[in-house]
């Protein structure tokens, strides 16, 4: 592959993981743009785990051997089956030079290999029967290694593999791939930024659950699948009681307390629901603090009698607090006779009311929209005391 080529291929790769809608996929694109820029029939890129002590794989691309998947849910290896990622590659950048990728062939002739410093180099102490073995196994050839270095750090490494009768990888490969492993280097570490920066834009900081952002967003995304195929959707607004009286007798220290309890009570009755799936990172029960001292839990393709259920014990749990007067709660379903249910507003509103009408009740239990606010389930205007702005809204 001539000078231009490899340019291009560079430049293909950095694009390809730049346009990757999440890290997953970063670092797919990754291990498909390096293989083809190497001419390899497989690559991998994975994961130094350094409380794990193992190199975690996050994806498999191109010919896979039997048992390997693209997306592996736990296959990794023990760091001191492979120490160079941890000892010899740390001992080199520690010495001022920069990471090299080297390259190991199924062959059980000693390759013919540089010493380590030079472009090709391998570690030395004979670590390359391990990676032989694994080419044998699997039933390629030759493979080069290029560590990934992140923030300064060995993060992992790219492994690109040939067949069995292709052509060996050399030094100028291995030169080329410790080009590709930076390039990949900068497109996780850019993945990581948009990432710390969604958590934070999605995530209230003192609770740590989601924030109004996160509802609104996930709940137009329920709403779309629930007009599509009648998924369930399900929202249980609360607003925990006596936290003023908390905030001035003990402080608002004291307070904040109260609402990380809660929210560490929310997020647990949460997990209790059985509801569908949602994109990565967010389950079918999402907990969230909606400002001051009123959460909510969006609840996907739970039965609305489960989620009822739910709001249920969050109640008697929450009237159990050491701080407060337990929590009012209102729940609005899809799966109750409600009338159809057309934007998020028209939830979000029916489920306040309900847990306006619990607050002025002092229940302790939840108010369910459709059930106890028949009102509220054909479409009238609730009355004039009911009628409360939703945060935000």
């Amino acid at each position: 592959m001539g000078d231009d080529a490899r340019l291009c291929a560079v430049l293909r790769l950095a694009q390809a993981m730049a346009a990757a809608p999440d890290s997953a996929e970063a670092a797919r694109a990754a291990a498909t743009g390096a293989r083809t820029a190497m001419d390899g029939s497989f690559a991998a890129v994975s994961v130094w785990e350094r409380a794990r002590g193992r190199l975690r794989v996050l994806v498999n691309d191109g010919l896979l051997a039997p048992g390997e998947e693209t997306f592996p849910q736990d296959e990794s290896y023990p760091v001191h089956d492979f120490p160079e990622i941890a000892e010899f590659l740390h001992e080199r950048w520690t010495g001022g030079e920069g990471p090299q990728a080297w390259v190991e062939r199924a062959d059980p002739a000693p390759p013919a290999r540089p010493t380590p410093g030079s472009a090709a180099g391998a570690p030395d102490g004979g670590h390359g029967p391990r990676r032989a073995a694994a080419l044998r196994r699997r039933g390629r050839g030759s493979c080069v290694v290029a560590p990934i270095v992140l923030h300064g750090r060995a993060w992992g490494e790219l492994y690109v593999a040939r067949p069995p009768h292709g052509v060996v990888f050399g030094p100028e490969e291995a030169a080329f791939a410790t080009v590709l492993a930076a390039v990949v280097a900068a497109g996780l570490s850019q993945h990581e930024r948009l990432e710390e920066v969604r958590r934070l834009a999605f995530t209230d900081p003192l609770t740590g659950l989601g924030n109004r952002r996160a509802v609104d967003a996930r709940l137009e995304e329920a709403l779309e699948r629930h007009r599509a195929d009648g998924t369930v959707v399900s929202l249980v607004v609360c607003d925990l009681n006596g936290l003023k009286e908390v905030n001035d007798t003990a402080g608002h220290a004291a307070g904040d307390r109260l609402l990380e309890r809660f929210g560490c009570l929310l997020s647990r009755c949460g997990a209790m629901l059985s509801g569908l799936s949602g994109p990565p990172g967010v389950s079918g029960a999402l907990a969230a603090r909606l400002g001051g001292d009123e959460f909510c839990l969006l609840a996907i393709g739970s039965p609305a009698d489960e989620v009822v259920a739910v709001a249920e014990e969050l109640c008697v749990r929450a009237g159990e607090l050491e701080a407060g007067h337990g929590v009012a709660c209102g729940v609005a379903s899809t799966g109750d006779p409600i009338g159809p249910v057309h934007s998020a507003r028209r939830l979000l509103r029916l489920a306040d009311a309900a847990q306006y009408r619990a607050k002025a009740a002092r229940a302790g239990k939840p108010v369910v929209a459709g059930r106890e606010i028949v009102h509220l389930a054909d479409g009238t205007e609730p009355p004039a005391g009911e009628r409360r702005r939703f945060r935000g809204r």
